[in-house]
């Protein structure tokens, strides 16, 4: 038979302590422990063996020899019979298809198990049921119910056996009704009948009443009785830890159960076999009868605060008590105030018994030390440090805080509790002299502001002045802060936060109103420029609006005089933005945008940088001519007169001013700006600037082509007379493509209308959205003479008429190729007309046009004009050198483009000829002899003109007017790199600023000519810039002669540290201030006290000079070595160094800190001025001092968070113990290697101690048997 212990963390404690009192009481006997040495089968018992053939078959095997139960079939199948009297549904027709099928289709679907039906000979239903063991057992009882005729049975069992039947949960009912197919109905408990009802199959309600009749047979044989014997009994016979009990219960083997002290029933209920109950109840009145004649009892007096130490965890310690004297404890209840405890006992075993109840009562004491509340977490420490000492120095001494109230509970034994009560009274003590605390009452509002950002405010005052601050929080609803700390600290740390609160009493809130539109611009990119202007009022919170809210209001808010500072700086900033947000548009004419950019936007980043502005052009796509500036207005006019005098440089553009009265401004202009449009339309697209509505001027400019302004002037001037004679305008419809052709070509239609009239007649621009609508603006006689033209004109264009002229067939092609191009132009000036040509192949000449008749007789007009232009057309050949084409032709070629636009011809340029390409002549030169004496032209070197002759000869002589040409441009060789600048930068501006190409000699050449080609004017400009670029360099050159002057020093290397400085501040402060190069020694010269200055004469001299005078003060200096416990080195360098260096330029000197591994860990040097190395040196020592406390009480708390030594203990063995020597390890007698001819096992040998997994072959055969692989 087995025991099992059971260990509680009560027990356990009480097994450590129980130890420990043996540990302290006797070393005599400890010895005799250790002394003993186990044996090898009592450390290594053997596991169990198969038993031998001669065993006894009646003794249970071992979990070793126990045979392996075979797994059971997870499906199981049963059949059972139905005979035909009991069958529920007897209709033989219709077998499988019945009532019978669907009511196992419905058990199957319900169950999940498998049913299959047959029918015997006798008519009999057998049935199959197939699947897991409780799908089949409820798939039998549904089938036996619903198939199978239903009987009823009755069966009287005694009424106290019923709870039997029905088992725990009903778990046994449930069990009987699927083993049975029945169902059995148990009277309620309230019911006086004690018959139990079983309906079902005969076959099942015989089985089910054989087994109801088994228990209750089982039952008639067990025995239930109560006996009731005074409570003051019951713990003899329980028995101490109930042991006496137990052992009454295995020699009887009745269930006895007592009732717990704490259950006020004097009941004792004894179950089980009748002999063994009736032998049970003899023995209990036997203990009874004999503890009441022999035991009397005694009553004393113990406070009601020390009953628990007698009590015990559990009532251990009454246990014990009554083990050891055989006499019951009785405790009076916790809820009474009775301090009365009552022994009963034997007499001669009551004295025994009062000595132990004392000694327990007061083993443990209860001690209170008063201490003020806002302390008790200084003497807790932080993180528990404090306090844990004394709990690890005195484990079983219990210490208790109270929040709010003035006192400490100690509890434990009265020895340690008392030097717990000494180490605490002195930690309150020294606290009381060291520390103070106050107590401040801060408006709520104002604690987050004290906080400050993550706690930045209230951290930095708690380092500052070493103290605790404790801030209620928001749900306290309490005003009350309180310090704590070092009273010095704590006023200190009051004054401060009564400051602050007073610097936010006088805070005040400022509005100011400033357009969204600058938000941004002061807000600035990723915040940076509101970064600046709040570092410079760190005291003023900015709050901008939100954009969606669409506010002007910037909220600012902190002390007055500093919200006003900010108010005004942040006005002028508004004020400056303002002025810096003037505009100002220039119309420039659309051709010269591209110059005003200039190559690669050269010419208006020039433009941007020297005037301060920001200027916006047009897109390529765009039809607007404006060009914005942004910026002062000062520098927006300096800006538009660059601009302008580009425009006047490219062309010959000349600007004039008219007066006209203001008042006739507006009419001019007319609706949506189509009358001036329309005039700067017919004069050649000329600029007219009107002054600004409300302006007050008269003053109208006119800028563009002399002829073109003269032109715009006379109009406007005769626009203006008429508009103050009479004014009359009217409007007439016409179909957008009939407008052209009502213009003619080059306004030649209009015009005429207009000089026969005098009124003017303006038509809609691409943009409007009245597209028909033509608008006629003069006297009312002109405009209605003029009206009644365009009314006729558009009636005839509206008869279509169709007409034909012949075209031969040779210049057919003309007009249909480039994807009909001609006969577009057609269609759009002369009114839609439709031109249609005859079919390549049909041999026909005859050409149709369709449309209005004026319109066709106008087009027919112009075809005869270009076939005539066809007819005269010659062919003029230009000899070029092919190297020079692409130049000619321009970037996609443009130049080529304009030629044939203004000229009206058309060129073609040879196939490139790439044979020829290595071999070709080099570029001529001016001075060389005449190209047209040398050059010889080739196929691919003449460009084709065609055109009538006199047009072909002025294309020909702009095409002459762009082939390159090449000058000769003198530059010293030495100054060619600097032309040419880092990787080519400097002679790629220029050839993009002149557009020319500029060559420079190779470096082997060493030729001091620059070698410039491009177009004549180009190459001009380029000349010139060149020299200019030369000229500078030269005087660069000068200077730099000037700045190569050298003074050389001699300094002892070990002062070049110090004149470096840290990370260069020093030498770089230097350079700066004189403007020289310092150049030191690197570390393999061999001269290293050799100091290099370069730069200008003077500022070398004063450069040197300088250097000379910080050598001086350092000779002044003196080190000094100091000790200081390497321990404490980080705490004095700080996070990064940050402490170090604060405290080294506190006091002006250089503190070097032994590297890791020094010979000298300890030695610290400090550098500087006598009296300053001496006060550094004495704060170093301060220092060191003040943290050596902190190290020591951190490495005794160290020391108590070790675990205690394996073999040692922490009990106060340890190395006083073993004599200091090293472990003996695990000794145990009787080893298998100690049998004489055997050895020990090598630990170190991987055959006797093989590693899993690891293959090792083996010298010989192994004990752990062959290997496997």
């Amino acid at each position: 038979m087995s025991s099992v212990a059971v260990l509680t963390p009560e027990s356990f404690a009480e097994h450590r302590s129980g130890l420990k009192d043996q540990e302290m009481t006797g070393k005599g006997t400890r010895g005799a422990d250790e002394a003993y040495i186990p044996t090898y089968l009592e450390a290594f018992p053997p596991l169990p063996e198969k038993g031998a053939p001669g065993d006894k078959a009646g003794e249970p095997a071992g979990a070793w020899s126990s045979k392996i139960r075979p797994i059971k079939a997870s499906v199981i199948t049963q059949v059972f019979h139905v005979p035909l009297e009991e069958r529920r549904y007897k209709d033989n027709s219709q077998f499988g298809e019945g009532e019978e099928a669907k009511v196992c289709l419905d058990i199957m679907q319900r169950t999940g198990a498998h049913i299959e039906l047959s029918l015997s000979k006798d008519q009999g239903l057998s049935i199959m049921v197939t699947g897991k063991l409780d799908s089949v057992m409820k798939a039998r009882k549904e089938i036996v119910a619903r198939l199978q005729t239903q009987a009823s049975a009755s069966v009287a069992i005694p009424k106290e056996h019923h709870r039997f039947v029905i088992g725990k949960s009903g778990e046994k009912l449930q069990e009987l009704e699927l083993r049975t197919a029945t169902k059995i109905g148990v009277p309620r408990p309230d019911d006086v009948s004690a018959n139990i009802r079983i309906t079902g199959t005969k076959e099942g309600i015989e089985k089910a009443r054989h087994e109801i009749l088994l228990i209750s047979a089982e039952q008639d044989k067990r025995a239930v009785e109560r006996l009731s014997l005074e409570k003051a009994f019951h713990p003899f016979i329980a028995g101490a830890h109930n042991r006496l009990v137990q052992e009454l219960s295995q020699e009887t083997g009745a269930r006895i159960s007592i009732p717990p002290p704490s259950l006020h029933k004097d009941e004792i209920v004894i179950t089980g076999e009748k002999e063994a109950v009736a032998l049970a109840i003899a023995r209990i009145r036997a203990i009874y009868d004999d503890k009441k004649r022999k035991t009397t009892t005694i009553s004393v007096e113990v406070k009601k605060s020390q009953h628990k130490y007698i009590v015990g965890p559990k009532g251990n310690t009454l246990h014990e008590i009554m083990e050891a004297t055989g006499v019951s404890v009785e405790m009076p209840p916790l809820d009474s105030g009775s301090e009365t405890i009552i022994l009963r006992g034997e007499p001669d075993k009551l004295g025994p018994a009062l000595t132990q109840v004392y000694a327990k009562a007061k083993s443990v004491m209860v001690v209170e030390v008063t201490a003020p509340a806002w302390l008790h977490r200084f003497i807790i420490g932080k993180k528990g440090q404090n306090i844990g000492r004394i709990t690890q120095q005195l484990p079983r001494v219990h210490i208790e805080f109270t929040d709010g109230e003035e006192r400490i509970s100690l509890e434990g034994p009265t020895e340690e509790v008392e030097q717990a009560q000494t180490q605490i009274q002195d930690i309150i003590n020294d606290l009381m002299v060291r520390m103070d605390y106050t107590e401040v009452n801060i408006e709520q509002r104002f604690h987050r502001h004290l906080i400050g950002k993550n706690g930045s405010n209230i951290n930095r005052i708690k380092e500052q002045y070493k103290v605790s601050v404790r801030i209620p929080q928001d749900t306290d609803r309490s005003g009350l802060v309180r310090i704590e700390g070092d009273p010095k600290g704590v006023q200190l740390a009051r004054r401060e936060l009564i400051e602050m609160v007073q610097r936010m009493e006088n805070e005040r809130t400022k509005d100011l109103i400033v357009e969204q539109k600058f938000h941004r611009t002061i807000i600035g990119q990723k915040g940076e420029k509101i970064k600046e202007v709040r570092d410079k009022f760190p005291e003023v919170i900015i709050i901008f609006p939100d954009p969606a809210q669409k506010s002007d209001i910037v909220q600012l808010r902190g002390p007055k005089n500093e919200v006003e500072k900010c108010t005004k700086f942040l006005q002028k900033l508004i004020a400056d933005l303002i002025e810096n947000s003037y505009s100002l548009s220039v119309p420039i004419f659309k051709q010269f945008h591209k110059n005003i950019i200039g190559k690669g936007g050269t010419n208006i980043k020039k433009i941007r940088e020297e005037t301060n502005t920001k200027i916006d052009l047009p897109t390529e796509n765009s039809n607007s001519e404006m060009i914005v500036i942004t910026g002062r207005k000062v520098h927006c006019e300096a800006a538009r007169d660059r601009i302008l005098a580009i425009q006047r440089e490219l062309a010959n553009i000349k600007e004039m001013e008219v007066t006209i009265p203001a008042k006739l401004h507006n009419s001019l202009i007319g609706s949506k700006g189509c009358l001036v449009r329309s005039v700067m339309e017919e004069c050649g697209g000329v600029h007219i600037h009107f002054p600004s509505e409300g302006s007050g001027s008269d003053r109208v400019t006119i800028r563009g082509p002399a002829g073109e302004a003269e032109r715009a002037k006379r109009q406007l001037l005769q626009l203006a007379e008429e508009k103050q004679v009479n004014n009359f305008t009217t409007e007439l419809l016409a179909k957008p493509e009939y407008h052209k052709f009502l213009i003619g070509r080059g306004g030649a239609n209009i015009r005429r209308v207009r000089d026969r009239t005098g009124a003017r007649i303006i038509f809609p621009s691409p943009d409007d959205s009245e597209q028909e609508l033509i608008t006629i603006v003069g006297r009312e006689e002109a405009v209605r003479l003029a009206q009644k033209e365009l009314e006729t004109l558009v009636k005839n264009l509206d008869d279509v008429v169709e007409d034909s002229t012949v075209v031969e067939a040779r210049h057919h092609r003309h007009f249909v190729c480039r994807r009909g191009q001609v006969l577009r132009e057609l269609a759009e000036e002369y009114g839609g007309v439709a031109v249609s040509f005859p079919r390549t192949g049909t041999h026909s000449e005859r050409v149709t046009l369709k449309g209005a008749k004026d319109c066709v007789e106008a087009a027919k007009r112009r075809i005869l004009e270009i076939i005539e232009d066809l007819e005269a057309q010659v062919s003029v050949d230009v000899a070029v050198p092919q190297r020079y084409h692409r130049a000619i032709m321009g970037p996609k070629g443009c130049r080529i483009q304009q030629i044939t636009r203004e000229h009206e011809v058309q060129i073609k340029f040879p196939e490139r000829d790439d044979s020829t390409g290595q071999t070709s002549p080099p570029p001529q030169e001016n001075g060389d002899a005449s190209p047209e004496a040398e050059f010889v032209p080739r196929k691919c070197d003449i460009i084709v003109i065609s055109g009538r002759a006199e047009k072909c000869d002025l294309a020909k002589a702009a095409l002459m007017a762009l082939v390159p040409v090449t000058v000769d441009v003198e530059a010293s060789y030495d100054l060619h790199r600097y032309i040419i600048g880092q990787k080519g930068i400097g002679i790629r501006k220029m050839m993009e600023e002149y557009e020319v190409n500029i060559w420079v000699p190779q470096p082997e050449q060493q030729w001091d000519v620059i070698k410039v080609t491009g177009q004549d004017a180009n190459v001009e400009r380029a000349r010139l810039g060149l020299l200019e670029r030369v000229k500078e360099l030269q005087a660069e050159q000068e200077d730099r002669a000037l700045r190569s002057f050298k003074v050389i020093l001699s300094v002892d290397p070990k002062f070049h540290p110090k004149i470096i400085g840290r990370k260069g501040a020093v030498v770089s402060q230097i350079r700066k201030d004189h403007d020289v190069h310092v150049q030191f020694p690197d570390k393999g010269d061999e001269q290293q006290d050799v100091i290099v200055i370069s730069g200008y004469e003077r500022n070398a001299e004063e450069a040197s000079a300088s250097i000379q005078q910080l050598v001086a003060e350092l000779q002044e200096m003196v080190s000094q070595d100091v000790r200081l416990d390497p321990r404490t080195h980080a705490r004095i360098i700080g996070a990064r160094g940050k402490a170090i260096r604060k405290l080294m330029e506190e006091f002006k000197v250089d503190i070097r800190f032994p590297q890791p591994g020094s010979d000298e860990p300890d030695k610290v040097t400090v550098t500087g001025l006598p009296e300053t190395v001496d006060n550094a040196v004495d704060h170093l020592l301060n220092l060191e001092e003040e943290y050596m406390l902190s190290v020591t009480e951190t490495e005794t708390m160290a020391a108590y968070m070790k675990p205690p030594s394996r073999y040692g203990g922490a009990g106060g063995g340890g190395a006083d113990d073993n004599g200091g020597g090293p472990a003996k390890g695990f000794v145990v007698r009787d080893a298998p290697w100690n049998v004489p001819g055997n050895k020990a096992p090598d630990m170190s040998s991987a055959e006797d101690f093989p590693t899993f997994g690891a293959g090792v072959a083996p010298k010989q055969t192994s004990a752990w048997g062959p290997k496997k692989f």
